[in-house]
Formats: structure tokens, C-alpha cells, sequence
């Protein structure tokens, strides 16, 4: 039995992980995509403290690295359920099962869809949410990205480097990102960008996007021809598997204080899964440090 179950391999998952390993306990991380989380695709990270240019592929191998150092086990699993047994939980998985005495749940967000016909069937078919990973298919053609955050801003400006033309549409009438991305962007040459513009349709050609069908603040509708569309409109939480063991607020992210406790005795909850109003890297890493250190006080108290 481990002392320890990080699910969820992002920044806060690993970082609980180095926090419990150093701390002496048994520890086993599950993540069922990437390890590093959301953060593997974005192109540079200037905001993490010393580390001021860095690629989220680069800084998530370098925190795996220190994970496996301090001999944490890792496991590329999709956990599918959490149950209590005697002296601890069983965690199920798509391969598998493992008991340990506590849980960090760590499960972080998913990418929001726009909600529209046919969205499922064009991911990967013209729509994407990763413009590191699918952008150099788009290589000399035009695109649009939708999202006026961080997150948008930044998919903007990697695209602007291999595409003909960017194309954003941001439904407000301003960027929620930092101000610094968006001087950037607008001093790209190939970069046109629409305010208070939204998605309405789909079009397609032969199963693949050919284009869209946008409205205006004034609600006129036009079509605006593109291959690819790469959206950045936002997360939710991924950890409605686990509703039954935590409290969530209104919009399904996981109510647990500073330290990560649960409702559930041995069950924390750290990163982005977390109900709190900032989302970032830094924040992750905090959570994931605070939850640890709550879980192994907690183990040593019993």
C-alpha cells in the first residue's frame, strides 16, 4: 500500500509528489494524458520565478526528472474511481487498481468547447485546442484562434510564426490576457483581430473545416474562410468522478481550504481542480506544496 496517490501528473500533482517523497512516504503519481499537464503545450513560460524563458514541454520534464529522482513512482493511467477500504482507499484505473492510505487529487481542468453542431467530429479535422501541437499542419494557411485570454494570446502569437494569416475572435470588447501578450500580437503584421466577435456555425468541405460563420457585436453574420480553428475559450473542471468525496461550488471545482482538506478524512485536492480565483502555473505549484504538507501531517497524526 502507498503512503500516497497523486492523481493528476500536472505542476501541482508533481509537486505534491516531490513535497511527499521528501517527506519519506511512498508515493505514486497517475496521469492519464501528458505528464506535466496542460503546461506541455504552451510554447514559452515567462512567468515562473527564475526561470524566465522556458517552454512548458521543457519545465514539465525537468519537474518529472526531480519526481523520478526521489524514486516516485509514475503511472500513465486514467483513474476511474476512488473508494474507501480499511486503512486507506483503493483507486481504480482503465488498467488496473492501487491502494494507498491518502489521496491528492490533483485533476485539474479540460479544455470548454463552444457547444456548437459538429464540434466533435472536426477535433483533429480542423479543430484543435493545442496550436504547439497541431499548429504545423496549418504551415502557409490561414487559421483563427478564439479565447481573450492568456492562453489565446499566446496560441496567436506561435501560429503568427508559420501561418499566412491569424484571424482572432474575442467575443468581449478587449483581451482578459496580459497586456504584455497583446502589445506583442498586435505588432504581428499577419495578425487581424476581431472584437466582440463570436462562432455561430461550422463550415465544412468533405468532413474538414473550410470556414466560419461569425457575428458581430451589431449581429451581422459573415463567413470567414479558414483551415484550421484553435480554441482557447476556457477550462473546467475534470473531476467530476470524484463530486462524492469533496464539496464543489456552483461551477464543479472542488471546495477545499489553503491546505487542500476535504470533507473526506485523507482526501486532498490541490491545482487547478481547487475552487480560487487565480489559475496559474505558481498557484498550481503552491497548491500541490500546501496539499502535501497537509496529507503528511495528517498520515504522521495517525
Amino acid at each position: 500500500m502507498y503512503d500516497i496517490i497523486v492523481v493528476g501528473g500536472g505542476p501541482a500533482g508533481l509537486t505534491a509528489a516531490i513535497y511527499a517523497a521528501r517527506a519519506g512516504k511512498r508515493t505514486l503519481v497517475l496521469e492519464k494524458e501528458s505528464i506535466g499537464g496542460q503546461i506541455v503545450n504552451s510554447p514559452l513560460v515567462e512567468n515562473y520565478p527564475a526561470l524566465p524563458h522556458i517552454s512548458g514541454a521543457e519545465l514539465a520534464n525537468s519537474m518529472y526528472e526531480q519526481v523520478c529522482a526521489l524514486n516516485v513512482e509514475v503511472g500513465s493511467e486514467e483513474v476511474t474511481g476512488l473508494s474507501a477500504i480499511p486503512g486507506g482507499y483503493a483507486v481504480a484505473t482503465d488498467i488496473g487498481g492501487y491502494e494507498g492510505r491518502a489521496v491528492v487529487l490533483a485533476t485539474g481542468v479540460r479544455h470548454r468547447q463552444l457547444g456548437l453542431p459538429g464540434e466533435d467530429e472536426l477535433v483533429g479535422s480542423g479543430i484543435s485546442y493545442c496550436a504547439v501541437c497541431d499548429g504545423a499542419f496549418y504551415e502557409g494557411r490561414d487559421v483563427a484562434v478564439v479565447g481573450g485570454g492568456d492562453t489565446a494570446l499566446q496560441d496567436a502569437l506561435f501560429l503568427s510564426n508559420i501561418c499566412r494569416k491569424v484571424t482572432v475572435l474575442v467575443r468581449r470588447d478587449r483581451f482578459r490576457g496580459e497586456a504584455k501578450l497583446a502589445e506583442k500580437l498586435r505588432e504581428r503584421a499577419n495578425v487581424e483581430i476581431l472584437f466582440g466577435h463570436t462562432v455561430e456555425a461550422f463550415e465544412t468541405r468533405d468532413g474538414l473545416l473550410c470556414g466560419l460563420t461569425v457575428k458581430n457585436a451589431e449581429n451581422a453574420l459573415r463567413s470567414l474562410a479558414v483551415d484550421g480553428l484553435f480554441l482557447a475559450v476556457g477550462q473546467e473542471p475534470a473531476g467530476a468522478a470524484f463530486a462524492n468525496l469533496a464539496d464543489t461550488d456552483a461551477a464543479g471545482y472542488f471546495a477545499a481550504g489553503e491546505g487542500g482538506e476535504t470533507k473526506t478524512p485523507g482526501v486532498f485536492v490541490a491545482g487547478d481542480c481547487r475552487a480560487k480565483k487565480v489559475r496559474q502555473l505558481t498557484t498550481a505549484v503552491g497548491d500541490g506544496a500546501a496539499a502535501a504538507l497537509g496529507v503528511c501531517d495528517w498520515l504522521d497524526a495517525l
